[in-house]
Parts: C-alpha cells; sequence; structure tokens
C-alpha cells in the first residue's frame, strides 16, 4: 500500500492564515513529480501549531486536490489519547486514505500507555494506521516489541514510519512483524540503509523541493538497483543533512522552497526564520545542486 515516496508536505501560509492557493499548487505539482501520496498536517505541516478547524481544512483541501492521484495520508497524532481519535475520525470523515500517529510527546507514557492509546484510536476508525516513533522530538520511541503487538492485535495498524536514526531496529521490524506490515523512513538521508534491509519507501522532508529525485532513488531501490538509488543519493545527501541539521523542521525546507519560489517562508511561532548565516549555507547548498540559480 505504502511503497514509494509520501511527502510531508509544508502547509503555506500567508499574513498568518494558511495560504490554500498555494497549498493547492504544492499539491500538483508533487503528483506531476511521480510523488505516491501526500502527508498534510504533520510536524512538516506545523500541525502542533494549527488549532482543529485549520488541521481538518488542511486534510479536506488536500483529499479535495489530491482528486485520487495517490495516497492521503493525514497526520493525527496527539499525545491525548481522546484528542487522536477526535482527528482520526475527522480525517476518515474528510476522504484520507490512511493516517500517520506520532507517539504521544510530553507526557512519556509508558510502552502499555502507548499499546492502550494507538490501540484505542485503531478501534475508532476503519482507516489504515502508520504509528510514528521519533523520540528525539516527543521523549518516547515505540518500542519494536511494543509495535509488533499492535500490528498483531489491530488489523488497520499496517505500517511504521521509522525515525529513530536505527538500520538495527529497522531490520528488526521487518523480521518480526507480519509480512505484509510496512516499514517507511522518516529521515531523507536514511532512506536507502532502511530500504536495504526491508523498508519499502519514504515519508519525506526532502521531496518538498525534489519530489522528481527522491521517486528516483525510491523506485531504484525497490527495483533493487542500488547503483542506480546510491547515485541519486550521494548526490543529494548533502541537501538531506542540511535540512535536517541547519535549523529545526520545517523552517529549514520551507526557507529552500521560498528560495525555490514554491512558497513563502512564513512560518507559526515560536518557529523563526532562519539567521541569515544560515540561509546563505543553505542557499549554497541549493546551488550547488543547480536547485536555484545564482
Amino acid at each position: 500500500m505504502f511503497e514509494g515516496v509520501h511527502t510531508a508536505l509544508v502547509t503555506p501560509f500567508i499574513d498568518g492564515d494558511v495560504d490554500e492557493a498555494c497549498l493547492r499548487s504544492l499539491i500538483d505539482r508533487q503528483f506531476d513529480n511521480g510523488i505516491t501520496g501526500v502527508v498534510p498536517v504533520g510536524t512538516t505541516g506545523e500541525s502542533p501549531t494549527l488549532n482543529h478547524d485549520e488541521h481538518r481544512r488542511v486534510i479536506e483541501l488536500t483529499v479535495e486536490q489530491t482528486a485520487g492521484r495517490g495516497l492521503v495520508t493525514a497526520g493525527t497524532g496527539s499525545n491525548s489519547t481522546r484528542e487522536a481519535i477526535t482527528l482520526t475520525q475527522a480525517a476518515e470523515k474528510a476522504g484520507a486514505d490512511a493516517c500517520l500517529l506520532v507517539s504521544p510527546y510530553y507526557n512519556k507514557p509508558s510502552q502499555r500507555g502507548l499499546f492502550e492509546h494507538f490501540k484505542a484510536i485503531a478501534e475508532s476508525t476503519s482507516l489504515p494506521l502508520v504509528l510514528y516513533s521519533i523520540s528525539g522530538r516527543t521523549g518516547r520511541e515505540i518500542a519494536v516489541d511494543t509495535i509488533v503487538r499492535l500490528q498483531e492485535a489491530c488489523p488497520n495498524i499496517v505500517a511504521a514510519k521509522e525515525a529513530e536514526g536505527s538500520v538495527d531496529r529497522v531490520g528488526q521490524l521487518v523480521a518480526d512483524c507480519a509480512d505484509d506490515f510496512e516499514v517507511l523512513s522518516g529521515d531523507d538521508s536514511l532512506t536507502l540503509p532502511f530500504m536495504s534491509v526491508g523498508a519499502v519507501g519514504v515519508i519525506s522532508v526532502a521531496s518538498n523541493l525534489i519530489p522528481s529525485q527522491m521517486s528516483a532513488l525510491v523506485k531504484a531501490a525497490l527495483d533493487n538497483d542500488y547503483a542506480a538509488a546510491r547515485e541519486v543519493h550521494h548526490r543529494y545527501v548533502s541537501l538531506f543533512s542540511a535540512l535536517l541539521q541547519l535549523d529545526s523542521n520545517p523552517v529549514p525546507i520551507k526557507t529552500a522552497m521560498s528560495l525555490a519560489g514554491l512558497c513563502r517562508v512564513d512560518l507559526r511561532r515560536p518557529m523563526l526564520p532562519m539567521e541569515d548565516a544560515q540561509v546563505a549555507r543553505l542557499k549554497s547548498a541549493l546551488e550547488s545542486l543547480e536547485l536555484i540559480t545564482n
């Protein structure tokens, strides 16, 4: 179901509001360039600073604009089980194809608490669900054993987005989960190594800017043409690093997209624009890859 590249969409703003016209344009660009699906209102989409009405509207617009050209996997995770259920049911009503559920953040539940949290969400919806472990942001990983138990207990928990940075962990998930359970990279720079041990694609930040290139990388890996996949990876690995290291996501990708003329750099506080020195470094990286002209 999830083989390929799924773009973790930015949410463009204009004068503090969601820029719906720009968002529609960005979605069209994704599908015009071979993307498998889009993921609205995740971390890259600044979901923590969207109110519930905006959150629902972005999902509705994304479903409408996608118009069946690919999958829409809506970000509906929360550190409140009740809120996650409400958002997930709203995404189902809006016509999303699946939902992405990040590990609850800040309150740091036990693995038993995580199991019951995700199980309750799964029982509230018929949509396929993707678990998302990123302890660097949330403070709590979803343990491999917990994911194994969840996919055994809940038929609609069908995939995991892996952002724990461990090839061994991905390999263990692939080995221990059901054959039809899919693992997606949550880190552009680790897409290739993760796919070498059984991941089937990526939920990508970089594909906001380079959708065709990320599609080519993943397609080559799926075709077992690792020489071609490595060529793409090596060409863009410096960009992957810049988008990860220059500032917190989504600040660098929005800045890069602004430099490329795709959207404004508008962010919601507490996120702020990059400082001039960081922008200069990012601009240099984009120029060296011929993604923008001097």
